[in-house]
């Protein structure tokens, strides 16, 4: 697709980043977009590859060849098309999304990949300024109703595929606003919130219906979950009145570092962390601001949301940062033989990463150091040995039983590192379960909701009528499979009711 001969005659062409010393003084967006002449000579490295690995590498299975042939010929509004029948929100995507297309193209074999995130994202911003991304409004009602709980990627996609179908739709969110993980977990100068707000907009001229502040279930949400709920509502109530309920409430629960000293000021979650940064960003009072202004960091985390945390921080002024991991440093380079269209393990640096602050592999955290008072202080920590000596050379250890990485403390290396303020970064466990009990599913080994995946019955739990979608179903994941999820979920329940 594209041009001929366009992969030979044209290198890929990233987006331009406004220079970090500039924009870690600011909580805005930093990155801008293609234009329509740089977009489409990117297009045009598109090569007529006859299998599409970058569409199977997708979780959505965005048609990439398709769209940038478009883009290539200057049929905008085509693409745009295009792009929009297997992508709900095409402009939360293009900013977040790792790009596991770019990963399987076939330019990715043996040079750099065509640059599809960068397309899509010139895509979708040209058609919001030219007005195409309208409200589809259903020709009428089929007289059934869903309940969708929680209004993250997954429970947004639901959302608006089953309005559009003719479905009475209300989203319940314990928060004072939609978005989720979107809104509170992923900051400003990632994603900025008007983006999102443009969309619930299109979705209520839909007919989809926010009810917000409200907690399904009883009791509150677990610490580390972040919850405005002022009112609760009563599972039972939710399957009286809805034909379907769909559960949307991603991985919220954090996992938690047990040790000594963990008790106390200092130490928090990253779920406590953003979404307070966030809502300021929003002019919206928090109760209790954590702040990084001249403090010691240490981010306790070495993935994205870590990340996350790092390019706060920085903005914020904190006077050093250390992100630690438990693995070992990835490489930088891998064997594209062995592992291309896949998903490799190496090491990334993210635009926070390029601001400031330091990392470090192979740490375990063993004790948070306090003064008398309680005042974080510091944390011991050891050197692990994690690593085996194989004939592909160094390889994780695992456990035989588990295979789970092995970690092994190297004797000796013990050390302390100074802390004003610790950020919990080490990912999430498992949905809330209180919501999961209170509805009576049943979770799978890891605490996600027990969901069929395949067949007529997919996503459908041991409920009758109570389905599960995204990260509640198939674990913490990315905001690109979330989306997969919710519109996949969205076809079982139309199954289901269409009955």
């Amino acid at each position: 697709m594209g041009k001929t001969t366009g992969f030979l005659e044209f290198e890929r062409l990233e987006q331009e980043h406004e220079p970090a010393a500039q924009r870690k003084t600011h909580f805005r967006e930093f990155i801008t977009p293609l234009n329509q002449k740089e977009a489409k000579q990117q297009a045009a490295r598109c090569m007529d590859c006859g299998t599409p690995f970058c569409t199977f590498s997708c979780p959505l299975h965005n048609i990439a060849p398709d769209f940038n042939d478009l883009v290539y010929k200057e049929d905008w509004e085509a693409a745009y098309e295009v792009l929009s029948s297997t992508n709900s929100f095409p402009e939360f995507t293009s900013r977040v999304c790792p790009a596991l297309c770019e990963n399987g193209c076939v330019l990715n074999y043996t040079s750099k990949p065509m640059g599809v995130k960068s397309v899509e994202r010139a895509i979708i911003t040209h058609a919001w300024n030219q007005g195409w991304v309208k409200p589809q409004i259903p020709a009428q009602l089929n007289g059934k109703s869903v309940a969708v709980i929680g209004s993250g990627p997954s429970g947004l996609a639901c959302a608006q595929q089953l309005a559009r179908k003719g479905y009475s739709v209300t989203v319940f969110e314990k928060n004072s606003k939609a978005g989720g993980l979107l809104r509170f977990g992923i900051p400003d100068f990632k994603l900025d919130k008007t983006v999102i707000e443009r969309r619930i907009n299109q979705m209520e001229a839909e007919g989809v219906q926010f009810r917000y502040n409200t907690y399904i279930g009883t009791g509150a949400a677990p610490k580390g979950i972040w919850s405005d709920a002022e009112k609760h509502v009563d599972p039972a109530e939710l399957l009286r009145d809805f034909d379907a309920v769909v559960l949307a409430i991603g991985s919220e629960e954090p996992r938690d570092l047990p040790v000594k000293g963990r008790k106390g000021a200092g130490v928090h979650f990253a779920m406590e962390y953003l979404p307070r940064q966030n809502k300021i960003n929003d002019e919206v009072p928090v109760k209790e601001e954590i702040n990084a202004k001249n403090k010691k960091v240490l981010i306790i985390g070495g993935g994205d949301t870590g990340s996350d945390c790092l390019g706060t921080a920085v903005r914020q002024g904190a006077a050093e940062i250390l992100q630690i991991d438990l693995g070992p440093r990835p490489s930088a380079e891998y064997d594209k033989m062995k592992v291309w269209p896949l998903w490799p393990r190496i090491l990334r640096t993210s635009t926070s990463h390029e601001e400031g602050g330091e990392r470090d592999w192979a740490i375990m955290t063993k004790e948070f150091i306090r003064d008398k008072k309680g005042e974080l202080k510091g944390i011991k920590a050891v050197r692990l040995n994690n690593l085996i000596r194989g004939k592909g050379g160094l390889n994780w250890s695992t456990d035989p039983i588990t295979k789970r990485p092995k970690f092994e403390e190297i004797p000796g290396s013990e050390f302390e590192i100074e802390v004003d303020l610790a950020i919990l970064a080490m990912g999430f466990l498992h949905p809330n379960q209180g919501v999961l009990e209170a509805f009576g599913v049943e979770t799978d080994p890891r605490g996600n909701a027990r969901a069929q995946y395949e067949g007529v019955n997919s996503f459908s739990t041991n409920v009758p009528k109570v389905f599960a979608a995204g990260d509640c179903r198939r674990g913490q994941s990315l905001v690109v499979w979330a989306l997969a999820e919710g519109r996949r979920c969205a076809e079982a329940v139309d199954r289901y009711l269409s009955a």
